[in-house]
């Protein structure tokens, strides 16, 4: 909300309450930038120097009004540079009435209006980063976005993208950074075979999501061999090394190759999809037959989609609802049909409750 001059909190005399023995402590640039964007957006008709630099937290630390003049300017020079459209209001009187306001029609963002598969694409990177201090406001954001969709087909394209990421847990941001700087790491790492909990260091090289998991692939300097670790399997915190630069990545790491194990053969699915829907599951079919006798005689189209991980791939057609069937294999269409069932028993629950 905007600053109100009358509010002694963002006056000048701010923290004055505080007592003698409360330390000074100025306003961060950043925030104080904030700050004023905020008050000359909301300003019902111009703000003016003096207005500024009595109602905007921030400007109250100026030591003299010398050196709020310097910050001032400088903060308008500042957020013009970053395309935030500050305009001069001028009263035709004495200088201090000329007043400063931004234009919110140049300001404001234009109405939004996203195709499904960049509906998609947003949606897969919203649940990528739906952490805990993230998912409130995520979760705002895709509901505003969706309300913009193309109804079904709109779905079709979240469906077909975001069940096939997982959240990556808390070992993801501090892996990434050391990837990216390349430092060193230790961790403490549950194997597959024997529940055995032991301390790995490693020389990270790259972070990939396959399958239903994501992966750390590196260098373990304890095994003296490159070595592929499911991030889920990480117990504790990842301790990242102080050196940046601490070893050489090679240069060809082929990720899918060390993966390839790690995520199950592949296997292929059998799926009867409504005509003109799951456009994503249509991009990576092997085969189509539809468009006349070939289709099934509920008009619905065949198609041949290769999968490795049942329990990710059963995920992804139940999101589809009944616009995808599966046909074949039986373990996957039991599996898709009992999220269904689990899901359809959620509906009816809240529906009981009103």
């Amino acid at each position: 909300m905007p600053a109100n001059p009358a509010d002694p909190a963002v006056g000048p005399d701010a923290g004055a309450g505080a007592g003698p023995s409360a330390p000074a402590r100025g306003t961060p640039p950043a925030e104080r930038l904030l700050n004023l964007v905020i008050a000359l957006v909301n300003t019902s008709a111009a703000m003016t120097k003096q207005q500024v630099r009595a109602g905007v937290a921030g400007y109250g630390d100026a030591p003299s009004t010398e050196a709020f003049e310097r910050m001032f300017e400088r903060d308008k020079d500042t957020l013009r540079a970053l395309g935030i459209p500050i305009v001069t209001v001028d009263a035709g009187g004495h200088s201090d009435d000329v007043g400063y306001r931004i234009d919110n029609d140049a300001y404001a963002l234009g109405p939004v209006d996203l195709t499904p598969a960049e509906l998609g694409v947003v949606a897969l990177a919203a649940q990528l980063w739906s952490d805990k201090t993230l998912r409130t406001d995520m979760s705002r954001a895709m509901t505003k976005l969706r309300a913009a969709g193309a109804g079904e087909a709109a779905a079709d394209a979240v469906a077909g993208l975001a069940p096939r990421v997982r959240a990556a847990g808390d070992a993801y941001v501090p892996l990434l950074e050391a990837v990216s700087e390349r430092r060193d790491v230790s961790f403490r790492y549950r194997a597959a075979s024997t529940g055995q909990v032991l301390t790995r260091h490693v020389e990270p090289w790259r972070i990939a999501a396959r399958g239903s998991g994501w992966y750390l692939v590196g260098f373990d300097r304890g095994r003296g061999a490159p070595r592929v670790f499911r991030m889920s399997r990480i117990v504790g915190r990842v301790r990242v090394g102080s050196r940046p630069g601490a070893f050489d990545v090679p240069d060809a790491v082929d990720v899918d190759a060390m993966l390839g194990e790690r995520v199950g053969q592949p296997r292929r699915a059998v799926l009867a999809v409504v005509p003109e829907r799951a456009q994503a599951l249509r991009a990576r079919a092997a085969e189509v037959t539809g468009d006349g006798a070939a289709s099934r005689p509920d008009g619905r189209d065949l198609l041949e989609v290769e999968f490795r991980s049942l329990s990710a791939f059963a995920d992804e057609v139940a999101a589809y609802g009944r616009a995808v069937v599966v046909a074949e294999p039986a373990d996957l269409r039991a599996d898709v049909v009992r999220r269904l069932v689990a899901a359809a028993g959620l509906a009816d629950g809240e529906g009981s409750r009103g």
